[in-house]
């Protein structure tokens, strides 16, 4: 049975019996969350989904702890907004280069994955597209007609390819590690990850660094 899990608003899962035990073991997800199942009529405790003796699920601790050894560095940390706002304001260029850092960060917590490589070469086919369509541009001030070669036009398609592949492919690493080394039940959207790509993946970002902040508060204070 699949168990969907509702904290503050927001959804997670779908997960296990298996999965919340896993989860509520390492403190990311608390007996207080609420879950429901397809054949449940209303959302009830995760206590009372597991058994949990009430007593233990008051006083349940709240912890962030990563694998011991493994201190995995927290995901960059800018608001999504910003990212929105500095692209538009650089006609592209800021996005690239924060797809960079976002790249750069799961290259060090998933050392096996395939996202920086497609993001090489989608970055450099959007370079040489960039500065065809300058190309152009400078042409048409000076009176010419600008023009676009067989080849700007294969440029242009395969940057578009890479960046599909790359985005996925980045989607593929987040949610491996976020459903493994760091267990926070990470879900990505196919259709969010094809449209927003590297603004999702952030906004995403935002709220895990908020939780990790959060669990590691909770668990200082106690």
């Amino acid at each position: 049975m699949q168990y969907q899990v509702s904290r503050n608003g927001q959804m997670y899962g779908p997960y296990t019996i298996e999965d919340l035990q896993r989860y509520v073991a390492s403190g990311h997800i608390l007996y207080t969350d609420m879950a429901k199942s397809e054949d449940m009529a209303e959302w009830l405790p995760v206590s009372r989904i597991l058994g949990a003796p009430s007593a233990y699920a008051a006083s349940a601790p709240y912890a962030y702890a990563p694998p011991a050894g493994v201190p995995y560095p927290d995901p960059p940390d800018l608001h999504w907004g910003l990212v929105l706002l500095f692209a538009i304001l650089t006609c592209g260029l800021f996005a690239l280069a924060w797809d960079f850092v976002q790249v750069l960060w799961i290259k060090k917590v998933q050392p096996d994955t395939k996202a920086m490589m497609y993001f090489l070469i989608y970055a450099v086919l959007w370079l040489l597209n960039l500065g065809s369509s300058a190309g152009n541009i400078k042409v048409g001030m000076h009176g010419g007609a600008p023009h676009t070669s067989p080849t700007a036009g294969l440029i242009s398609l395969a940057a578009l390819v890479f960046l599909i592949v790359y985005r996925f492919s980045m989607r593929n690493s987040l949610e491996r590690h976020f459903n493994g080394p760091e267990p926070l039940g990470l879900r990505l959207g196919g259709v969010m990850t094809f449209f927003f790509g590297g603004l999702y993946f952030q906004y995403h970002f935002n709220r895990i660094n908020e939780m990790k902040e959060t669990l590691r508060y909770r668990n200082q204070a106690r």
